[in-house]
This record gives structure tokens, sequence and C-alpha cells, in this order.
């Protein structure tokens, strides 16, 4: 008999890890298991649901347009729903990200940022502007640029032989600070090592790649907003592009529309995917202004950005973005992500007081707590414990390590949210206790 098909799934040791849960359905904050009780999602499955799972009104629109056109090529066509969601984009983003390139995921939306400001330098006849800077503990993805400009771990160690080198510059770790300082009397001087390195070699410098206001995958580490609008201020006096990776902040998480936002800065070159469909599809964006796209605009055939993917402007995953956009206007988004907030600064608080937390932090929806552990890092075994032990009390919470963290989708009620911190009280003391 033939063995059965194994599908090799994402972080996790085929011969190790137990057997996957089989989810049959999921609605609102829940997953529904094939055997066992519900579980409150209170990571948005990867960070990518914001507005409840099978929202009616996204999967009414991804129904409706699969019944009209399920895809078409998008080199030398074009469709309404391409047209409407970038429509839509250009109101909702900071102002002057007047250039859309669509493709399918966070990664793809940060190589076609990389790709598009190395290029933009050597269209304006400046291809030594070729060096590209990024953040320690910075996390962009898994495919082979955005690898490069991610922090070394064991996620890109097997490839390192074939990762471009960039250059590294602090990161506003304040728990950890590369400086030495406390925040409360910093003078945001972990910037400095990135002053000197622009003041010293700005006119090697292509790009400094950023996710504005919070490293999700290094830690759920939370910059001041003074970090991304010093940041900001220094790519611009030494003519230096600026990228926000925004796949994970973007749509809300961070209590804004984006992190930018948040900082009151437009960056040259915006990478979107996530919540851009409301987690129902995978569909990314790359934003630029029209200083970023100008070079490319010209009769020479060498300057075009010679990048596509099959699935670019698929129409389903562009009505599946239009909808969720459309539920900010017709649903109150805000007000959920206040209370996710409001219950964030209560509970949190007493939290930090246990002798196991070292630090907690918050930003918009999203909480995080470091806890004390002998082996702190991604592969802490404090993770393994904690994730058994939520499951076990129907919640999906996936620790980074020893980071906690709660991320839930802004439709989650006020109970099911404290029921996840009540839950999250009883693990820590759980953990401390054997």
């Amino acid at each position: 008999m033939q063995e059965p098909f194994q599908i090799w799934k994402p972080y996790t040791q085929q011969a190790l890890d137990p057997a996957p849960i089989t989810i049959e359905r999921a609605e609102g904050v829940y997953l529904y298991p094939a055997d066992g009780d519900r579980l409150i999602d209170a990571i948005s499955s990867w960070w990518v649901n914001i507005h409840g799972h099978a929202h009616p009104h996204i999967a009414t629109a991804v129904a409706d347009q699969a019944a009209r056109m399920e895809h078409v090529i998008f080199a030398g066509f074009t469709h309404e729903p391409a047209q409407k969601l970038a429509d839509k984009l250009r109101q909702v983003t900071p102002s002057g990200l007047s250039h859309i390139f669509f493709s399918d995921n966070g990664s793809t939306a940060v190589e076609v940022a990389l790709k598009m400001a190395l290029q933009h330098w050597r269209n304006r006849g400046k291809p030594e502007r070729n060096k590209i800077v990024a953040l320690e503990h910075a996390y962009h993805g898994d495919t082979v640029g955005a690898m490069a400009v991610s922090e070394a771990s064991a996620f890109t160690d097997a490839f390192k032989d074939w990762l471009f080198p960039i250059e590294r510059v602090h990161s506003a770790y304040c728990y950890r600070c590369p400086v030495g300082l406390k925040r409360e009397t910093c003078d945001i001087e972990c910037l400095e090592r990135l002053e000197s390195l622009l003041d010293a070699r700005g006119q090697e410098i292509a790009t400094v790649i950023v996710e504005p206001l919070i490293q999700g995958a290094g830690g759920m580490i939370m910059h001041p907003p003074e970090f991304l609008k010093r940041t900001r201020e220094l790519c611009t006096r030494h003519g230096v592009l600026l990228i926000a990776d925004e796949v994970f902040t973007g749509f809300g998480r961070t209590g804004s529309m984006f992190a930018c936002d948040g900082a009151d800065v437009t960056p040259d070159i915006m990478c979107l995917s996530k919540g851009l469909t409301g987690g129902f599809l995978p569909f990314a964006a790359t934003l630029c202004t029209d200083e970023v796209y100008e070079p490319f605009h010209a009769p020479d055939r060498m300057r075009t950005l010679f990048h596509g993917h099959s699935y670019a402007g698929n129409p389903i995953g562009c009505a599946a973005a239009i909808a969720s956009l459309e539920v900010f206007e017709s649903e109150p988004v805000f007000e959920r992500i206040r209370t996710v907030e409001r219950i964030h600064r209560e509970r949190l608080p007493l939290l930090a007081e246990h002798p196991m937390v070292g630090d907690a932090r918050m930003i918009g929806t999203v909480a995080a707590m470091e806890l004390k552990a002998n082996d702190a890092g991604y592969f802490s075994d404090v993770k393994s414990r904690l994730y058994d032990f939520f499951l076990s009390r129907g919640v999906l919470l996936r620790p980074l390590g020893n980071i906690l963290y709660i991320l839930p989708p802004y439709v989650i009620q006020s109970n099911e949210l404290h029921y996840v911190y009540d839950v999250v009280a009883e693990a820590i003391d759980h953990i401390s206790e054997s």
C-alpha cells in the first residue's frame, strides 16, 4: 500500500513534532478542530486575520469575484478589481505613495522593494549606490533577498553562503538597549550608528529597510516613534531611500492604519501583505513615490523592473482586499482596536509584576512579555511548555521562544480577551512552579 503523502509544514521537525491539529472550520476568533473543543485564535493565524475568520462580507466578495473571473495575466492587461484596490489603497496609505506593484506574499513584497530601490539608483546612473542597511533583530521573510536583510539566525544559517552582504545598525531594543541606556532618559542614541554610517558612506547607500515601530518575528521589539521619525530624517538628509516593511504592522495592528502614521512618516517604499486581504488570501503590494518610480518610466526597455509573478494582481485577492478595506468603512474597526488596547493596558502591567516577566510591552493590538529564561531565544524550552498548556485551555498562542505575545483579531470580545489573559497568568504561574 502506498504511504500517505506527507505535508511539509513550516517551522516543524517532522520526526519530533506532534501530529498537526486538523481544523474543520473557523468563525470570528474561534478555530474548530475535528476532534476537541474550539480554540481562541489569539495570534490571528500568524498575524494575518484582522476582522475575524470567515467574515461574511469578505467571503461573499471572494465568491462573487471567483464566479466572474478567477485570474488573468497582469502583463499588458488589467481589470477593475486591481484598479479599484489601487484607488482605495491610495486613500488610506501615507500621502505620496502613488505607484503600486502587486505580488503575492510579504517576502515577495520585500524582494520587489529591494530590487526597486537598487535599480532606482542604477537607472539614475548611480550604480555605486548599491549598499543596503537593515536593523539588528530584523526579520523580513524567507526568500533569499528577504533573508539577506534579516538578522542572521537559524532561519538563514543554512543559506549564509548565498546571501548578499548588507550593513547592520542598531535596533531600538529598549529592554536590551544596544548602547546601555534607559528609555526614560535617552535621546535615541541607538541611532548614532546609522547616522555615522550615512555620514561616512551615504553616497554608497541605496536604501535603509525597517519594520516600523515593531519588529515582529525578531521578538516583538517595540520602537519609540522618535526612532522611526529620525530614521526618516537621516535618510532624507543623505538622499537614501527608506523602505517600510509594513507586512505585519499595516492595517491597524499598531493602533493607526499604518505604523508610519504613528510617527507621521512617509517612506519612499512601503511593503504590504498579511492583513491586506483580511486574512483570506495570499496577496501583497509594494508602493512607492513618484520620485522612486520616475527612473523606470523611460523609452529604454533596460530600465524596466523585470520582476513579475504569475498571480500578480489576482482578481480574487484584489476582491478580498477591497472588501477588507470596506469593513474598515462600514464597521467600528478602530473602536474594536481601542477596546483591545484598553484591555492590554489594564492587564499587561499586572503580569509585568510577575517575577518570571523581565519586560512587558505593548503597542496597538499587540502585547508582549519577555519571560526570564536560562535558554532565552527562539528555541527556548519555554515555548513548548507554554504552547501545550495554552492548547489545553482552549487558546492558540505561539510564543517566539521566551517571548510570549497576544495578537488577536480585532473582533475579539472583552470577555474573550480577558479569558486569554487569565490563561496567560495561569501559564506563567505553572511554568514558574515546574
